[in-house]
């Protein structure tokens, strides 16, 4: 029998550890819950919680989120924020992204993924050109549902509210009473394992997402946890990019970084664009002074700014800073602006200056993924033989072989991009990793992985 007191201190640190509020009138799952855990590692309650208390246990936390999340969901659930997602936020978003012809969509409490799948699905008919890129993540704290979403495979109860030319075209039926989500929206999402109590620069970098949704999340944090979580979202949005948040959500008429909008009965928000810079008084001019012998040339000095650039997806930008000389970051940022013949035509040149040059033929293999993926592949190997050490080539591999169902030739090139990509060179990640830092790609390639070895 548990305690009071032990109840009360199994809640303090499941609020202090997962940033969850619980009611006070339904003590019981959590008591059993406690109880169970407790049993499983052979302790008293009291052991358990001091050890729970004492240290990092990042896998036990994991169970208690599995065994006290809430993860009813469905396809298209509240169907009035999708209509709203496709015919304001999608047209919208896509006339200001015309220039990169990326997209990013962000579930937050993904659970078992339909909702993750559900952006996906309605954007990727969106797109104006096949050569826009739509990107979904998914995030949860409980692993069994991120398995269930990792495998794509639904009950018809889940597709109830889902239209049946959607059911039709993005559905497959496996023959079993069961139903497969198309492989061409299964390729456009990934999903990662979060714990929104705490904070991931890699997650959560500045201006990254254009939409997110996060329904029937905050109700269940802790004040603090939710104001946190509120302000990391609306700084990961886009200026303009919108947030989705549950019906039992509210953040008052006037939230900070955000404008309410309406359209029928569903309220949603919107990111305001940060007011421009006053510019200061210009300082007198200073006099001309050599520079010092050792200090660097302002054309690296540019080259670093326009890295940046490229980590903050401001392509156009940072183009705009490049020599004639830089040609692999040049090929790079035409790519990222869909300039891609252009970005093709550059790769040619820093391969005619002769020499091994796998930065040029992953740039081509990244550019031939649009049109004709054999070539694509080609590439990629041979910037992996010209350089044994360069993880990137062998992910694009093994992602292209996973989107084509080839799991046991995705898992051979996965498998040892997972253990070059920690020693992979920073500028590369930068350089090549899509906007994702080498902690996300980490992840992306485990679980990725993980999922070619169930189904092979």
């Amino acid at each position: 029998m548990i305690g009071a007191l032990s109840l009360t201190r199994f809640r303090e640190l499941l609020q202090r550890r997962l940033g969850w509020t619980f009611a006070d009138n339904d003590p019981g799952q959590t008591a059993a819950v406690l109880a169970a855990r407790a049993k499983a590692h052979g302790l008293t309650d009291r052991e358990y919680l001091d050890r729970l208390a004492g240290r990092r246990w990042t896998a036990e936390i994991a169970e208690l989120a599995q065994a006290l999340s809430i993860t009813e969901t469905y396809f298209f659930r509240h169907g009035d924020q999708f209509r709203v997602l496709r015919d304001t936020a999608l047209p919208e978003l896509i006339g200001k992204r015309a220039g990169q012809r990326v997209l990013r969509l962000f579930s937050v409490g993904c659970s078992s993924g339909e909702e993750a799948y559900s952006l996906a699905i309605t954007a990727w008919p969106a797109r104006p050109t096949p050569d826009w890129i739509i990107s979904v993540l998914g995030v949860d704290a409980n692993r069994e549902m991120l398995h269930r979403a990792h495998a794509a495979t639904y009950s018809p109860w889940s597709l109830r509210d889902t239209p049946e030319e959607v059911r039709r075209r993005w559905f497959r039926d496996t023959g079993d009473g069961l139903f497969r989500v198309h492989p061409d929206i299964a390729a456009t999402v990934r999903f990662v394992e979060h714990n929104v109590a705490g904070d991931d620069p890699q997650l959560w970098h500045p201006a990254r997402y254009d939409v997110i949704f996060c329904r029937n999340l905050l109700m269940y944090l802790t004040g603090e946890v939710a104001d946190g979580l509120v302000r990391r979202m609306t700084r990961a949005l886009t200026d303009g990019g919108y947030l989705f948040l549950g019906h039992t959500d509210s953040l008052g008429s006037h939230p900070k970084g955000l404008e309410p909008c309406h359209d029928g009965g569903t309220v949603y928000y919107r990111r305001q664009s940060a007011a421009p810079p006053v510019p200061a008084p210009e300082p007198a001019p200073a006099p001309a002074r050599e520079p010092p012998p050792d200090s660097p040339a302002p054309a690296a000095g540019n080259r670093s700014r326009a890295l940046g650039l490229l980590r903050d997806d401001r392509f156009a930008e940072a183009l705009d800073l490049l020599g004639p000389d830089d040609m692999l970051l040049r090929g790079v940022l035409l790519a990222q602006l869909g300039r891609v013949a252009e970005a093709r035509d550059t790769a040619h040149r820093l391969i005619d200056q002769g020499g091994p040059q796998p930065d040029a033929h992953h740039l081509l293999g990244v550019c031939h993924e649009l049109d004709c993926a054999e070539q694509a592949a080609g590439q990629y190997r041979l910037a992996a033989y010209l350089d044994p050490d360069f993880a990137m080539p062998r992910l694009r591999m093994g992602l292209l072989a996973r989107r084509h169902g080839d799991h046991r030739g995705a898992a051979a090139h996965l498998a040892p991009a997972l253990e070059l990509l920690p020693h992979e060179d920073e500028e590369r990640v930068v350089l090549f990793g899509g906007g994702f830092g080498r902690l996300t790609l980490t992840t992306l390639c485990r679980t990725e992985l993980e999922a070619c070895e169930v189904r092979r």
